[in-house]
């Protein structure tokens, strides 16, 4: 028989709680939910930045979206200089798996000491540190093959440089952040650059893009550059010029070629060079641009315009002739000589045989003013209209404070200075008819006009004179071209040392043009401190304008203007300097 149970009966449910116990249990959760509810004032409005700062350094990255830096291309459209895409390494400090085996392993794939990369990991603070830039790819892999927490890569550019040393002087270099430090890559840098974008992400605990938070800004690559240089024409120009460094064991060495119809660079090269993709323990002799940067008293490359000058003011015509016997010509206390006595020599002569008395006879025949607005002209003392930082304005002094001897002395190129870039720029005028046309590094798609500087009568007479320059009894046999006439100046100048002039320390020059009845081209050569035996320009810078030469109108098209067989090289005579 079943029995039923009263639970109404039991003590603990008939009992009455206290009321002051049920309002404690209230009370409690009340008061609970109210300091939560304070809590999370605090945290989202009163301290929100402390803790939103907090969140951003965890979690929270502004990834930057690299602009491609632009191109820079030779004339026909070949690459000088481009980048690529490489991997970079970096890491999170808070998140990096702090395994010493792996750390050590970390620390040698990198080329770093331990003490090193501890010290780069140690401020956790930080939501990002870079370890390593651009790191070729089987490095890259090697690091992510260990797999340690916190240590990321990320996509980078380097930049290339095909024509390595040839071109090295013309482009320049960027650093590790992609920004010019020399040549075109430092003066069109802006172009070049573009500008970088950015993107906001929230990542997770192991480095991967949960979220992207606002905008996106998207990166503009840089604009490509196009040179007037073309590739062939500077490597050939380099390598000559190399060789004639080397053999005849010379200081260094510049070569400059210019296009005198539209005024382009075609070439500018210089020895001692470097290469732009390895750049560790460069001097500044390796460095240095000399065709731009470094001024020289330029010897007897001055005549041709001295002469030019005394036939726009009508005191001579090639066929004038002049008294340089007995060799010498005293100016005040000084003495001018010429390598030996020549007696009478027509205009014509004193080019071709670089008579420094000739020259300045006719010289002192004119005003100072004269002979300084010749110069300023043609851009002696004036800074080339290029972009290339550094690049001199070589000294002329103002004509006012000339006494006679330095006006004479001038006249053969002693007490002024110019550049080889200003020398090959003076020298257009004579292969544009008397017209001196604006240089530039950048391709130009039509022929610029020039000012005029001379008659264009006087300016062939000139060219004709520098034609002799490289025939027998000339200074510079030597400059002759296979298939191409060709006319040139010859100079050789002491070195300054000091205070004055060091007794067996040179620079010898040959700047002249090609073809001379219709010049396309004008090559300007510098040796400095040859120390082989030989010195003068026509000896060891007259080769280097002939192969120049050679190689560059073949390259431009132009058809050969004489019978295509060895020409019959005489010894040169001896230059007056």
């Amino acid at each position: 028989m079943s029995r039923s149970i009263n639970y109404n009966a039991s003590p603990l449910l008939t009992s009455r709680a206290p009321v002051w116990r049920s309002k404690l249990v209230v009370g409690v959760i009340a008061l609970s939910f109210g300091l939560l509810g304070a809590r999370s004032v605090y945290i989202q409005v009163i301290n929100n930045d402390f803790f939103q700062r907090k969140g951003e350094v965890r979690f929270a990255r502004t990834l930057e979206l690299p602009a491609s830096r632009g191109r820079v291309l030779d004339r026909n459209g070949l690459i000088l200089a481009s980048s690529v895409p490489v991997p970079s390494i970096w890491a999170v400090p808070e998140n990096v798996d702090r395994d010493p085996v792996r750390l050590q392993q970390l620390a040698t794939l990198l080329d770093m000491p331990m003490v090193e990369l501890e010290r780069l990991l140690a401020d956790e603070e930080k939501g990002f540190v870079s370890l390593k830039r651009q790191v070729d790819v089987t490095l890259a892999k090697e690091i992510r093959a260990l797999g340690i927490r916190g240590i990321y890569q990320r996509e980078e550019y380097k930049r290339l440089y095909p024509e390595g040393e040839s071109a090295a002087h013309v482009v320049g270099f960027t650093n590790v952040d992609d920004r010019g430090q020399e040549g075109i890559e430092l003066a069109f840098n802006q172009d070049l650059a573009g500008r970088a974008g950015s993107r906001r992400v929230i990542k997770d605990g192991r480095g991967r893009v949960v979220e992207a938070v606002g905008e996106d800004v998207a990166p503009v690559d840089g604009r490509d550059i196009q040179l007037s240089i073309d590739s062939k024409v500077q490597f050939f120009a380099y390598q000559k010029l190399r060789e004639a460094v080397l053999q005849n064991k010379a200081k260094a060495g510049s070569v400059v070629v210019l296009d005198v119809q539209s005024g382009e660079v075609l070439a500018l090269a210089n020895y001692p060079s470097y290469s732009p993709a390895r750049r560790q323990n460069l001097s500044g002799e390796q460095l240095r641009n000399r065709a731009l940067t470094d001024s020289f008293e330029p010897g007897s490359t001055m005549k041709p315009f001295v002469i030019a000058l005394a036939l726009e003011k009508g005191l001579v015509k090639p066929e004038t002739q002049i008294q340089t016997a007995p060799g010498r010509l005293n100016i005040g206390s000084a003495t001018i000589s010429d390598a030996h006595p020549h007696g009478v020599l027509t205009v014509n002569e004193v080019i071709q045989k670089s008579s420094n008395v000739g020259t300045v006879k006719m010289a002192m025949q004119m005003q100072p003013r004269d002979m300084w607005t010749m110069f300023t002209q043609v851009g002696i003392g004036q800074k080339p209209q290029l972009p290339f930082p550094g690049a001199v304005s070589g000294k002329l002094r103002a004509y006012k404070t000339w006494r006679p001897i330095e006006q004479a002395t001038m006249s053969y190129g002693y007490g002024l200075s110019t550049s080889l870039f200003q020398l090959a720029h003076a020298y257009s005028v004579f292969g544009r008819d008397g017209e001196l046309v604006p240089v530039t590094m950048l391709k130009s798609p039509q022929t610029l006009g020039g000012v005029r500087v001379l008659e264009a009568g006087h300016a062939i007479e000139v060219r004709h004179m520098l034609h002799l320059v490289t025939l027998p009894g000339g200074t510079a046999p030597k400059a002759q071209a296979m298939g191409y006439s060709v006319g040139g100046k010859t100079g050789t100048a002491h070195k300054v040392e000091g205070r004055g002039y060091a007794d067996k320390k040179y620079r010898g020059f040959f700047v002249g043009l090609a073809p001379i009845d219709q010049p396309r081209i004008v090559v300007a050569v510098m040796i400095d401190e040859p120390s082989a035996g030989r010195y003068f320009g026509g000896d060891v810078a007259a080769p280097v304008f002939s192969e120049t030469v050679q190689q560059t109108l073949r390259l431009l098209g132009i058809q050969p203007d004489m019978n295509v067989k060895p020409q019959i090289l005489a010894k040169a005579e001896p230059e007056s300097f």
